[in-house]
């Protein structure tokens, strides 16, 4: 058998192929934490084996998917290594999905197999006779499948050799739209490969510790999950964020690396005993997915040891930007410059490149790329552009702005812009300032329909603890240090926003609720 150092030259390779090569050079190694059970490199590989001859024994074939709906554990990991190393395909599926999207999902990918947790598996019951695809149980088994451990081949098996092709379907993410069908998004083996061969630069390796607390279904997470085992290191599963939980996870296991998202860094850093953890055995923090205040990552910096990173790019892949910002904390506004062999460019509504300096959507290239939207070559077409080479770029829907020095700014998504009375409102320059208010904990503003203007902004606003502020009194706030054109025609004082599984404001949410309230029906009058 190759080495992994063999293994991780070659232009192409799979996760399989290292997850056996660990096997063979470290048996004993610890690979997989949930709670307490752990479990080592060999019995990892032994594992993989039985998940990918049980596939196989079933009928499934290279090119094949199945499904995985449920909370993270080991058992998920196994399951969704497993596949892999049978060439098949994983749809992994958000557990509070509806069960029309959730049926939706299963029926785009054509999911032979349904793997779920007992919660998933409660919700699921009422639309059990619509489920084409067979379920299997994570330590139980459901009223039409069986449990895992009855499903697995008999240990010792020893699945047919598969060859992988690199474009091939690695995984299938649905995107976590809030109405309607979300796009499936297919990558690749050889993406996820790229993502792998490039962990050695954040220090993943057998001496790294990562603590996973997002959920297994997101990009989030398997950006750091697959390196961190692949290259031989422990991986640490929480199958539920708890800010408490996470900090004592980390100091127990010694954590060396951690993805997370803005609002459980928020959630950490806010946590009245924070100052009492050992938090010493981190290397690096990584945070993409939302945006990220410049405020909370020079509070991390000051705090929190090791490096913090941030990664700005798409499920879809195309371009990334990083900022490594403990080593540039003069540019926490920023998202950082351009991984090495990414372009990034800015175009105008027109499809023209902007000006440096001037303001424009972002698009991305790299090899890191996804093949498309599943069965939806429209939607696919939608998100490309094309330059004068003829290279596919990925379009990101954000709007932002290059500094002198190359770093990029991001001021808006291009479909949260507000144009009111002809001008352009970022809703994040409103958000930034209502931050300065000194009750206030977090905003969101967003633009509604009106008669006057075409558009307006109305802003909802979340007070810190133990505070309170009157709407009138933030509106007056923002007033007094914006132009005419941004001024707020209403604030909405909630006890949250609404958010995604992996901490993304719900801005449509707050749309249409913003859209049913009185208020809301004056302004189109």
């Amino acid at each position: 058998m190759p080495s992994i150092q063999e293994l991780l030259d070659r232009e192409f390779g799979t996760i399989a192929e290292l997850i056996a090569a660990q096997a063979q050079t470290q048996p004993e190694h610890v690979a997989l934490v949930q709670e307490d059970r752990r479990i080592d490199f060999a019995t990892l590989d032994v594992m993989l084996d039985r998940v990918a001859s049980a596939l196989q024994r079933d009928g499934l074939r290279a090119g094949d998917s199945i499904a995985i709906c449920a909370a993270n554990s080991i058992d998920y990991a196994l399951t969704f290594l497993g596949a892999l190393r049978a060439g098949v395909a994983v749809a992994p599926l958000a557990p509070g999905s509806s069960l029309d999207s959730l049926l939706g999902m299963l029926n785009d990918c054509a999911a032979k197999l349904l793997f779920v947790d007992e919660a998933v598996s409660r919700n699921l019951a009422p639309a059990s006779h619509k489920l084409q695809a067979r379920l299997i149980g994570f330590g139980f088994a459901p009223q039409a499948g069986q449990s895992l451990e009855s499903w697995l081949a008999p240990a010792g098996s020893k699945p047919k050799p598969v060859e992988v092709d690199p474009d091939a379907a690695f995984n299938i993410i649905y995107s976590s739209g809030t109405t309607g069908l979300p796009k499936g998004i297919v990558q690749p083996h050889r993406m996820r490969w790229g993502h792998v061969r490039r962990g050695g630069d954040s220090g993943y390796g057998p001496e790294s510790v990562t603590l996973v607390s997002t959920p297994m279904y997101s990009n989030t997470t398997l950006v750091s999950f697959f390196p961190g085992l692949a290259l031989g290191g422990t991986v640490v599963l929480m199958a539920k964020f708890d800010a408490g939980k996470f900090l004592q996870l980390a100091q127990r296991e010694q954590a060396t690396h951690a993805m997370l998202v803005p609002v459980q860094y928020q959630r950490i850093m806010d946590y009245p005993e924070f100052d009492r953890f050992d938090l010493s055995s981190f290397r690096m923090k990584f945070c993409t997915s939302a945006p990220f205040a410049a405020e909370l990552k020079a509070r991390i910096l000051k705090a929190w040891p090791g490096g913090l990173v941030e990664y700005y790019g798409m499920t879809e892949g195309g371009g990334t930007c990083i900022l490594r910002a403990h080593l540039h904390p003069d540019k926490l506004h920023t998202v950082g410059q351009p991984a090495p062999g990414h372009d990034i460019r800015l175009i105008d509504d027109a499809g023209k490149e902007v000006p440096q300096g001037e303001t424009g959507e972002v698009v991305g290239w790299s090899r890191v790329v996804m093949t498309g939207y599943h069965n939806q070559p429209g939607k696919t077409s939608e998100a490309e552009w094309f330059d004068s080479e003829g290279r596919r770029f990925i379009r990101t829907g954000d709007i932002g702005r290059f500094d002198s020095e190359g770093f990029l700014t991001l001021l808006d998504r291009k479909k949260d812009m507000i144009i009111s009375g002809g001008f352009n409102v970022y809703p994040s320059d409103l958000e930034a300032v209502l931050s300065q208010h000194p009750a206030v904990l977090e905003a969101a503003v967003v633009g509604v329909p009106s008669r006057a203007w075409g558009e307006t902004p109305v802003a909802f606003v979340v007070c810190k603890p133990g505070q309170a502020a009157e709407a009138g009194q933030l509106q007056a706030f923002v007033g007094e240090r914006v132009g005419k054109t941004q001024r707020l025609h209403d604030v909405r004082v909630v006890k949250a926003l609404p958010r995604s599984s992996i901490g993304k404001v719900l801005k449509r949410q707050l749309r249409d609720e913003y859209a049913q309230l009185p208020e809301a029906q004056a302004l189109k009058n």
